[in-house]
């Protein structure tokens, strides 16, 4: 995270400067434990109590599925894991105009993201966010279902897309 958000970048952006910026390539998690519950986490650097899924860049020469499990040991500090499904198309969002200098250097206008659904395979005992370099203050497992209520509200839509797209996978494993 050092480097990700600077609250004050010491100039702004106008809305043209924005939309010539490239979106920065990276993986979603959606990692569900045996019960079928969705793991979430409260960032060190928000004010608010939004919640999200683990999620995180890819770095030059990595796969996007290499990224999945540097970014579980990165945040959560265990990649015990295993991978169940992957959204084929990547989903991109944009920053809100005021975030995009103070989040990445103003590098970047927003993430395109490749998601992926992971069933956890270890212990919450495995889980230890108090990482190099924490990201998170608390996490929880959260209901499948409230996931959307959860993000900050410029990312509401997708993880709305999220849930309707990996429904039928939280169905059969909230069964399994």
């Amino acid at each position: 995270m050092s480097g990700a958000y600077d609250p004050n970048p010491g100039r702004s952006m106008t809305p043209e400067e924005v939309a010539c910026l490239p979106y920065r390539p990276g993986v979603g998690l959606m990692l569900f434990n045996a019960a079928g519950r969705v793991f979430v986490a409260q960032r060190l650097d928000m004010r608010s109590a939004a919640w999200q899924m683990p999620q995180g860049g890819i770095d030059k020469g990595e796969a996007p599925r290499q990224a999945v499990f540097r970014e579980l040991r990165e945040e959560i500090g265990t990649d015990k894991a295993e991978i169940v499904a992957e959204r084929p198309e990547w989903i991109r969002y944009d920053l809100p105009l005021d975030l995009v200098p103070k989040l990445w250097r103003g590098r970047f206008r927003g993430q395109a993201q490749k998601w992926f659904a992971l069933r956890f395979l270890g212990t919450d005992g495995d889980i230890d966010i108090d990482t190099e370099e924490p990201e998170f203050s608390a996490w929880r497992w959260a209901d499948f279902e409230e996931l959307p209520e959860l993000i900050v509200p410029f990312k509401r839509a997708i993880y709305r897309r999220l849930v309707e797209e990996f429904r039928p996978l939280a169905e059969r494993l909230r069964g399994a």
